[in-house]
């Protein structure tokens, strides 16, 4: 029962470490917009997509196939804030809700439209494994995505806390119309906080997707929900907030 016990903990902070790579991209985009983009877990459903497409379809090597699922991501997040968001910058947050809501819906819809409603299996680009650590058995996919994960989050800190970029995101989080007077570019800033939230979102999908490997249109709304939840517990707006959300999210859900 222990042993049973100490690998379910593992799963959840598995699962919890996926949560919180999306997570982080609520709160960023929350941080310095002022919105909740609740198209952000459709992003992970393309980004499966994407990676399905590069390595099916057009037989592109699995390190080349990974580079372009996040940068079509990045690519798909910046433009997203520049035709559906940008305009309403100014506008009730009720109307930058709904638009959020029916960007989501759009992403959905697409992925339905192109690749239809059939589950489609995907054979996990992370060998699959089992590891023995004593009595407990870890799977290859946990232990990458443990690491993924936390290079990720290590990269994500020293670039907000050490980089001029990162400065600039801050100041704009703390006051846009300050940051402004000073110098910075308040919409190249917002862009590329999208950029950076829709890369995680990618790294997500792939772990996600070697995880399960099935996807279909909705791949992305219920993980993209949970993880609205662990921003939310962790304190929207704050990204330490926003992995111990995700991590402890994913504990309770296994564990439970």
């Amino acid at each position: 029962m222990l042993i049973n016990f100490i690998e379910q903990l593992i799963n959840g902070l598995r699962t919890g470490s996926i949560y919180a790579l999306i997570a982080i991209g609520y709160t960023m985009v929350y941080g310095i917009a002022k919105m909740i983009n609740f198209a952000h877990g459709d992003i992970i459903m393309v980004g499966a997509y994407a990676l399905y497409f590069s390595i099916s379809v057009l037989g592109l090597p699995v390190p080349v196939a990974l580079l372009v699922t996040v940068i079509v991501c990045s690519v798909l997040g910046v433009l997203i804030e520049k035709i559906a968001y940008k305009p309403l910058r100014k506008a009730q947050p009720l109307a930058v809700l709904i638009t959020a809501i029916g960007m989501s819906f759009f992403l959905q819809s697409s992925s339905l439209l192109i690749f239809g409603s059939t589950p489609i299996p995907f054979q996990s680009v992370i060998p699959n494994e089992n590891i023995k650590v004593g009595p407990v058995t870890i799977s290859s996919i946990t232990l990458v995505t443990l690491v993924v994960t936390a290079v990720a989050m290590i990269l994500l800190t020293l670039f907000i806390n050490k980089t001029k970029l990162g400065s600039a995101m801050r100041a704009v989080s703390e006051d846009k119309g300050a940051a402004e007077l000073m110098g910075i570019n308040v919409n190249s800033t917002i862009s590329m906080t999208f950029a950076i939230g829709s890369a995680l979102a990618a790294v997500a999908g792939i772990l996600y997707i070697s995880q399960y490997q099935s996807m279909k249109p909705t791949l992305g709304a219920l993980p993209g929900i949970k993880a609205f939840v662990a921003a939310v517990l962790g304190g929207i707006g704050s990204i330490p907030g926003a992995m111990l959300g995700g991590i402890l999210l994913g504990l309770i859900e296994s564990v439970s």
